[in-house]
């Protein structure tokens, strides 16, 4: 198996950035005497399109009329406060840095929108290690359907086969897979319960092998 590129998922995976959204909404949902349902939670993890809305959800419980631009707004606010002092996730920059020694390809396939991936990877100043960066916009579905796989590979010029994806979550594992990428799971604290057996390896993090240590063990698989 000759690698080619990598294909990162953003939320969860490069920033831990789940976290912070989950404890932003149970914020708000006990402002207004409700607690947060986190497996109802971990459904929505890696897509736009999940069963789970937690506005309609609040709304049912509540029975108030309440603002989605004010409940946005008090979200980003309470996420920011919970954020201002994030870091990378361990081991990104060094795989960042050794795909490009080793003259890999790379992408971001992301269901969140450009304008949230793209704040994140400018802050981090990380934005230019991505040949390309595929987001909510660019397709008609999000994960776990695999059209931003897709696309990516399609950006890339590689084949399934040549790339390797990074996921932390079930419906992006699920959308790699359906894109015929071997899918390495990295779970974040938020998804390292979930089922993630689909996946053809799980790393603890990014630290608990080196990228060329990973190259070693698929070229092992395929022969």
């Amino acid at each position: 198996m000759k690698i080619r590129a990598l294909v990162f998922d953003f939320d969860g995976l490069i920033v831990d950035t789940e976290g912070p959204i989950f404890r932003a909404w149970q914020r708000i949902y006990r402002e207004h005497g409700q607690e947060l349902p986190r497996e109802r939670w971990l459904t929505i993890i890696g897509t736009a399109t999940g069963p789970f809305d937690p506005l309609l959800d609040l709304l049912e419980r509540t029975g108030e009329a309440l603002a989605g631009d004010a409940l946005d707004a008090l979200e980003r606010r309470y996420y920011q406060e919970a954020t201002a002092m994030q870091q990378l996730l361990p081991g990104v920059e060094r795989y960042l840095a050794d795909a490009r020694r080793l003259q890999l390809k790379t992408a971001v396939a992301s269901s969140s929108k450009a304008t949230w991936v793209m704040d994140h990877l400018e802050r981090f100043g990380i934005q230019e290690n991505f040949d390309a960066i595929l987001c909510r916009e660019d397709v008609s579905r999000t994960k776990p359907d695999p059209e931003l796989y897709l696309k990516a590979l399609e950006r890339l010029a590689v084949t399934p086969s040549e790339a390797i994806a990074f996921e932390d979550s079930a419906n992006g594992i699920r959308a790699a897979k359906a894109a015929g990428i071997f899918c390495v799971a990295v779970p974040n604290p938020l998804t390292a319960d979930m089922d993630l057996h689909q996946a053809d390896l799980r790393l603890e993090s990014l630290e608990a092998t080196t990228l060329e240590s990973l190259l070693e063990q698929l070229e092992a698989r395929s022969r």
